[in-house]
């Protein structure tokens, strides 16, 4: 019996949905798939919506991951931008829920100090560093891929010393 856990990041958005899958299995990091979802953006918000749940509902069933990581929510100057970051956000964790998947939550900063070693890192720090760290050939394209793959390997190596008042 394999001890593996797999890990699905996701990085929200209505325009570009980024998602990472990553294995851990001991200290082997294997890369599983990255990408981004994009529904149309001609498309009404509820569709977006839509969209996304039944794509990382999708991933979910392709790859059977143990936990779902989720970036945290943040306001900026734009409430109306908030608010529909959110609702994309809660689209994964409805997907995650449906699907008896814990979700765990870090903000960017702590994403990316994991993976390069400082909060304020750059995107294409974070982009070279995923790379390096999980033996790809390339940066992972686009950025929200990147940031989704940053979130899943926080998540492996905070979870040994995470409570479960983390768990959302």
């Amino acid at each position: 019996m394999s001890s593996a856990e797999v890990i699905i990041g996701i990085d929200p958005g209505t325009v570009v949905c980024g998602y990472g899958i990553i294995k851990i299995d001991g200290n082997a990091i294997e890369p599983l798939d990255y990408g981004c979802i994009r529904p149309p953006a001609s498309l009404k918000l509820s569709d977006r919506y839509l969209i996304i749940y039944n794509s990382i509902q999708t991933l979910i069933e392709k790859y059977c991951p143990h936990v779902l990581v989720v970036e945290t929510q943040y306001v900026s100057k734009n409430v109306q931008s908030a608010i529909k970051l959110g609702m994309a956000r809660g689209t994964a964790l409805l997907a995650a829920k449906k699907n008896g998947l814990p979700v765990f939550e870090y903000a960017p900063t702590q994403a990316k100090r994991a993976v390069v070693g400082n909060g304020r890192a750059s995107k294409s720090q974070v982009q070279g560093m995923v790379a390096r760290r999980l033996n790809l050939a390339q940066p992972p394209q686009p950025e929200d891929a990147a940031d989704a793959l940053a979130l899943a390997l926080c998540h492996a190596q905070m979870a040994p010393h995470l409570k479960p008042k983390y768990e959302i």
